[in-house]
């Protein structure tokens, strides 16, 4: 009967038999009956509970936190045992599994009180619900936030070498202070990454406050001497923020270039007698120091082309009115739906709208507009009301993208995360300069920048280190050998010179090729840790303006810094 029913709760099933255990009973002991028949358990309830009452319970659902919130339960959820029935799932399962929707969907806390949501959650068999209080809700998400912090704790633990990438971002008027972390699995060599911070940071974004969020968040979760480097844009703040504090410089670092804001260095006047007074008081201490290589050959495609085209006057007045027209184009497709309709029905696609801080973009946006036939090129320029284009201007396009291709297609590897190593930069700006130089005398500037810009790169022992130690940018010294002779060879005790001088002949472009030869794996696995890009950074902020929508702007600096660490970090997929 349903009373009977009431006084006993699920716990597994096992073929034809289920288990359970008595509500009435103190202590863990499970009972065991058939699933088709209640005789086990109403002789149970005889012998050892004649004397008690049975009546019928109201339904009553358990909360995260163990509060009981009466709510309806459905007809068939109120059926504990059915021969044929779906499998329950335990309420931790239910728990894991709602809140891995809320924060990988990104939705707000408030969609667990949604009268919609609840009876979703009422057709699912489960042993409990989850509470239905945001609140109580918002209580179990700070448990599985401190559980993934525990996590990442303990696997830095198991680690040697580390890199961080670190930047400040601002929205609805707010600052934050952003940092992922990235190591070399040891089995793979793949890089892994994680979330570290998107903390607050009020007031002036100083050199010293940078400083000390930056050594705060390492010595929080105990890397303080496992970081090999620290990736930053050029801006001042973090510059200045690494040469003051920067406890260990070696070969590798690059503090000592030059800061860049959109191109222009930032010119401030200082107070002798205030930075004498105050610029000792406190001392911190960061890693080494790598500029964003992205970053800066991102300045070095947006200014330098155009300087050098602006002040030569054979080309300036066609640089100047193919790039206003192209403007024009794209100011009138993005602001008018009506124009964003008459493009498509010549393109059959849309154009791509350029970003001003992403000089790739641009890149892009050119390339597809040199791709389009003049003719239905000035097509869409006389439907638009926009002067058409010439054939020199044309030409001109044509020409520019197909110069500055390079630039693009190295500014793609170094934004790479996975497969993008510290070894990778090194060969990526020599073979950039060696392909602008083939192209063009004119172009020559380009490379030339490019040297003076990454001049401490171009010169570290580390970045060579780095690449000479990749399988695939190794050069042979003579031509592939068999395993055979390798194999001959195992027994042999090798020399570190012998090491290296067999790894060099060794075929093979792949990672594996490491694990023959160990001192190198090592030596690879610490040089290739750092990434020469702090583009991660960057999308962790972009993920953050997705989490922090103005429906959301009431969400506290603590409680979106964690929702947003657990969606980065993907928490809720283990």
């Amino acid at each position: 009967c349903r009373c009977h029913r009431d006084r006993f709760d699920f716990i597994a099933r096992k073929d034809k038999n289920i288990s359970v255990k008595c509500t009435l009973c103190p202590g863990d002991k499970c009972l065991s009956t058939a699933a088709n028949s209640m005789s086990n358990l109403s002789k149970h309830l005889s012998a050892q509970h004649g004397n008690t009452k049975l009546v019928v319970k109201d339904p009553a659902h358990r909360s995260f936190e163990g509060v009981t919130h009466h709510q309806p339960t459905p007809p068939k959820q109120a059926k504990l045992f059915s021969s044929l029935g779906a499998q329950q799932v335990t309420q931790n399962e239910m728990n894991r599994l709602v809140a891995g929707f809320i924060v990988e969907d990104m939705l707000p806390l408030s969609t667990i009180e949604s009268s919609r949501f609840r009876k979703i959650l009422d057709k699912i068999p489960a042993t409990r619900k989850p509470t239905s209080e945001s609140k109580t809700f918002s209580h179990y998400m700070d448990k599985c936030y401190s559980d993934m912090e525990s996590k990442l704790k303990r696997m830095f633990e198991s680690l040697d070498h580390v890199c961080t990438t670190v930047d400040i971002w601002s929205l609805n008027n707010k600052s934050y202070l952003g940092m992922t972390v990235h190591w070399i699995d040891g089995i793979s060599f793949k890089h892994e990454k994680a979330a570290l911070a998107c903390k607050r940071v009020r007031g002036r974004h100083t050199y010293d406050v940078i400083a000390s969020e930056i050594e705060q968040v390492h010595s929080s979760f105990g890397l303080s001497q496992k970081v090999t480097a620290c990736v930053t844009d050029n801006g001042s703040n973090f510059v200045k923020a690494f040469r003051m504090f920067e406890s260990h410089p070696d070969d590798g670092s690059d503090s000592d270039e030059p800061s860049d804001e959109e191109g222009e260095e930032e010119v401030t006047s200082t107070d002798v007698a205030e930075a004498l007074s105050t610029e000792s008081d406190e001392t911190f201490s960061l890693p080494p120091h790598l500029h964003c290589a992205s970053h800066t050959l991102n300045l070095i495609a947006k200014n330098d082309p155009e300087k050098w085209m602006t002040s030569n006057n054979d080309c300036k007045a066609v640089y100047r009115s193919a790039l206003a027209k192209c403007a024009a184009l794209w100011t009138k497709t993005c602001r008018s739906t009506v124009a964003s309709d008459q493009v498509e029905d010549v393109l059959k696609r849309k154009l791509i709208i350029p970003t001003a801080t992403r000089w790739n973009s641009t890149h892009e946006a050119l390339s597809l507009i040199t791709e389009i036939p003049i003719r239905d090129l000035n097509t869409i320029f006389s439907r638009l009301s926009v002067k058409s284009i010439t054939e020199r201007e044309y030409q001109f396009l044509k020409e520019y993208c197909a110069v500055l291709s390079p630039l693009a297609a190295a500014l793609d590897i170094l934004q790479g995360e996975d497969d993008c190593y510290y070894g990778t930069l090194l060969p990526t700006l020599e073979i950039l300069m060696s392909k602008l130089l083939a192209l063009k005398d004119a172009y020559y500037f380009i490379s030339q920048t490019i040297k003076d810009r990454f001049a401490s790169v171009l010169e570290s022992k580390d970045a060579l280190m780095a690449a000479a130690t990749m399988p695939k940018l190794k050069v042979p010294l003579s031509p592939p050998v068999t395993m055979t002779f390798f194999e001959f060879e195992e027994e042999f005790s090798y020399t570190a010179e012998t090491e290296v001088m067999e790894y060099l002949k060794m075929p093979g472009s792949e990672w594996e090729v490491l694990s023959r030869f160990p001192r190198i794996k090592e030596i690879a696995k610490q040089y290739n840790t750092p990434i020469p890009s702090s583009t991660p950074v960057e999308r962790l902020f972009s993920l953050g303006s997705i989490v922090l929508t103005p429906r959301r702007n009431g969400l506290s600096d603590k409680r979106f810094e964690r929702l947003l660490l657990m969606r980065y970090n993907r928490y809720f997929e283990e």
